[in-house]
């Protein structure tokens, strides 16, 4: 295998797993942190923390699923997500101390795994075009509004 093949590969991959470990982790998180605010703080109740555990779990695997095969798709996901997260601190008037811990373990990691995505198909598409002949760089489409 080409050098210049294995190194855009050998990224490709420490992108995915880099993206991926960041899903798990702030799923693994967000998980155990919802079933105890709920169940703990807030003395919801058992069933009620277990089921906003679930979507939290829910959630997560379906992003992993989505990232797996589809980087861009899951980029996307985790983007929109990031901003409805600011949107929901916005309507929900969240003190400053909220907005601190949610833009450090939810938007930040949220939006780094977006780009650790995002690098990753980008990586992707330069193997393919490499192994398909052509060691020229994979053009970047770029479009203006006008």
């Amino acid at each position: 295998m080409d050098a210049h093949i294995e190194t855009h590969s050998n990224r490709m991959n420490m992108d995915r797993i880099f993206a991926l470990a960041f899903v798990i982790a702030g799923g693994v998180f967000w998980t155990a942190a919802s079933f105890a605010a709920l169940y703990s703080y807030v003395r919801a109740g058992a069933s009620v923390a277990l089921l906003a555990a679930f979507y939290v779990f829910a959630a997560t695997a379906a992003t992993l699923v989505i990232g797996w095969f589809y980087e861009r798709a899951a980029a996307a996901l985790l983007v929109a997500a990031s901003i409805a997260v600011v949107i929901w601190g916005a309507i929900a008037s969240w003190e400053l101390g909220v907005w601190i811990l949610m833009g450090i373990f939810l938007v930040g990691p949220m939006l780094t795994a977006a780009v650790l995505f995002a690098l990753a198909h980008r990586e992707q598409e330069v193997v393919e075009h490499a192994l398909a002949g052509s060691l020229a760089p994979v053009p970047v489409r770029v479009t203006t509004r006008g």
